[in-house]
């Protein structure tokens, strides 16, 4: 696949009021093929709310254990996947809504015990996004997926991802020539509190080593230092900006950018 671009897009972007729906719908009316990974981080914790469940982050990602695993299936791969489906369908778009499980696109292993079914990513599999690209559709990826390497016989066989690092892999097993990811905060900044508006791979580790790049911002840099093994450009940019998406793949320049160059 040439010049695919995988956005990434979370809580920031599920209001009524956000245009990063009508900017992927004039994407693809532009004949830009894009893949789009979201999250849903904030209606999966008012579901586990109404459930009763309990939750807890280590490391900037969520605890899962059975309980929450069913919760965050129905509600990444169903509510609020079909929800964003609906938006761009509705606004003139070609969208299917898959996950990570549909097509085996995301398998995996445990990750790490402590925090429960949530996976590492073993293996993007790329057939079933690109015959939705190809035959001009929207793919968008919940972030659940397989089970599969060294399975231990009394576990489930779907998993919870972090969508930050499935959109970091699938950018890279698709060969993407961008990673954006649509946030709520400006981008990545210093100790100070400064926007860092470009950053070369070396850079951003030391924020993570030092523990200036903290909670969610952390599987974020991860993933674009992983997609830049394969990908041309990273970034990081305000989502709640008006046609953020647009005016990134337009004239750049916006949050903070991660590249080889720096």
């Amino acid at each position: 696949m040439d010049k695919v671009i995988v956005v990434k897009i979370g809580g920031s972007t599920l209001g009524s009021h956000d245009t990063t729906m009508e900017d992927l719908v004039e994407l693809q009316r532009q004949g830009q093929s894009v893949v789009v990974v979201h999250g849903g981080g904030k209606v999966i914790t008012d579901w586990l709310a109404k459930q009763g469940v309990s939750r807890r982050f280590v490391q900037g990602e969520r605890v899962t254990d059975q309980p929450t695993l069913e919760v965050v299936i129905a509600v990444l791969a169903g509510l609020v996947n079909k929800e964003l489906v609906a938006d761009i369908n509705n606004l003139g778009g070609r969208a299917v809504g898959i996950s990570g499980i549909d097509g085996a696109i995301v398998e995996g292993q445990i990750a790490d015990k402590e925090k429960g079914y949530v996976g590492a990513v073993t293996r993007v599999n790329t057939a079933l996004l690109e015959t939705l690209l190809q035959s001009a559709f929207l793919p968008i990826v919940a972030p659940v997926g397989l089970n599969t390497a060294d399975r231990p016989a009394d576990t489930p066989l779907a998993l919870n991802f972090n969508a930050d690092i499935v959109a970091g892999e699938i950018a890279v097993a698709i060969g993407a020539v961008r990673l954006i990811f649509l946030t709520d905060v400006a981008g990545i900044l210093d100790q100070s509190g400064k926007l860092l508006p470009r950053l070369s791979p070396g850079e951003a580790e030391a924020l993570l080593a030092s523990g200036v790049a903290s909670g969610g911002m952390i599987p974020k840099i991860r993933a674009c230092l992983r997609a830049l093994s394969n990908t041309a450009t990273t970034c990081i940019i305000d989502g709640r900006q008006p046609h953020a998406l647009l005016k990134e793949i337009r004239e750049g320049g916006n949050g903070t950018t991660i590249s080889k160059e720096g």
